[in-house]
């Protein structure tokens, strides 16, 4: 009951809170202006995940879950957050996010929230020593700007970092990591109840601060989900963030086939390839939804299941997401070599 109570105060603040930061956004000019590489045809307030931010840390101080990370966590989301408000304000360049990202994720890093090791096959683990630090730092800098990159529809990013948000609490709770859970569920209700005003047709945006600042804590939760081997392997947070990972990985894969930089933007991501097929607006945010839940229905497979079923489902999924790749053309629209064989295969008969 605790924890419902948890996301319904979170999910309540939010609510109540969202129309006012929409009036405040629209007053200091905190905006989305419309261009070709944009869904949206009108003006859009861009500072709602202000009211994330807020309904969270109201919940973050009344219960005050009791952990050493507690002041790092703070500390952390706080920078992150104020640097998605300088960008939904004044469009800061991506090294001056970077930088600030880097920054965000060290301190917590060093604070002690480190992956000091993983799950390999067979009851083996992987001690990363020196490592840790680089290499937590770097997964909680990749997952803010995956979740970052996922914010292209109304309702998008807030709803699949919800899905994210509950399979990682649920997960702590079965496995006895309450403060976890407890950072998990706040976040939960401080993103529904933003996001009643984001699905679409959205009333405000999330922005930078709202994507930059669930991308962080996302990442720092499942950081600490690390720390503890009979919780988290090295599959499971990458199952359960399946959509957004897999996202930026293809964008980094198109970007380098076509000789593009990095940074470059364009419209091939998922949601973008599944609005070209025919998909309306909701339609391809529902469909995103449902990928993401069966991301992390195979995330608590692994978790329960036996070797070989882990092992089932793993295949399973990587030809799921290689159908799902050639299908979309996310890569390129010449990549379908299971497609063309089995057209070949029909072809013949």
């Amino acid at each position: 009951m605790e924890y419902v109570a948890i996301v319904l105060i979170c999910l309540i603040i939010s609510i109540s809170i969202t129309p006012f930061i929409k009036k405040f956004a629209l007053y200091i000019g905190a905006v989305d202006q419309p261009d070709h590489r944009k869904v949206h045809l009108k003006t859009m307030p861009r500072l709602g995940g202000l009211a994330i931010f807020i309904s969270f840390m109201v919940g973050f101080v009344v219960f005050n879950p009791d952990s050493p990370y507690f002041w790092p966590i703070l500390a952390g989301a706080i920078l992150i957050t104020a640097t998605g408000i300088l960008d939904d304000l004044y469009n800061l360049s991506a090294k001056i996010k970077f930088v600030s990202q880097i920054v965000a994720a060290s301190i917590v890093v060093l604070g002690g929230a480190q992956i000091n090791f993983i799950n390999l096959p067979f009851g083996e683990t992987l001690e990363f020593g020196y490592f840790a630090i680089p290499i937590s730092i770097l997964w909680i800098v990749g997952i803010t700007n995956a979740i970052n990159l996922l914010d292209g529809l109304d309702g998008l990013a807030a709803g699949v970092s919800s899905i994210a948000l509950l399979t990682i609490a649920g997960l702590a709770i079965s496995l006895g990591d309450i403060f976890v859970a407890f950072i998990g569920f706040m976040l939960l209700g401080s993103t529904l109840g933003f996001l009643a005003y984001n699905f679409h047709p959205a009333k405000i945006f999330m922005g930078d601060t709202g994507a930059l600042f669930l991308g962080y804590m996302i990442g720092v939760l499942s950081v600490l989900g690390f720390k503890n081997a009979t919780l988290f392997s090295l599959i499971v947070p990458i199952t359960i963030l399946g959509v957004p990972i897999l996202d930026t990985f293809f964008a980094i894969v198109r970007r380098y086939i076509q000789k593009k930089p990095l940074s470059s933007p364009d419209k091939l991501h998922l949601h973008h390839c599944l609005l070209k097929l025919g998909f309306g607006h909701r339609q391809t945010v529902i469909l995103i939804y449902a990928m993401s839940a069966l991301f992390s229905v195979a995330a608590i497979i692994f978790t329960k299941s036996t070797m070989w079923g882990s092992m089932i489902t793993f295949f399973a999924l990587a030809l799921l997401i290689e159908i799902t790749v050639e299908m979309t053309g996310i890569i390129s629209d010449k990549y379908r070599p299971i497609l063309s064989l089995v057209k070949g295969s029909k072809v013949k008969k």
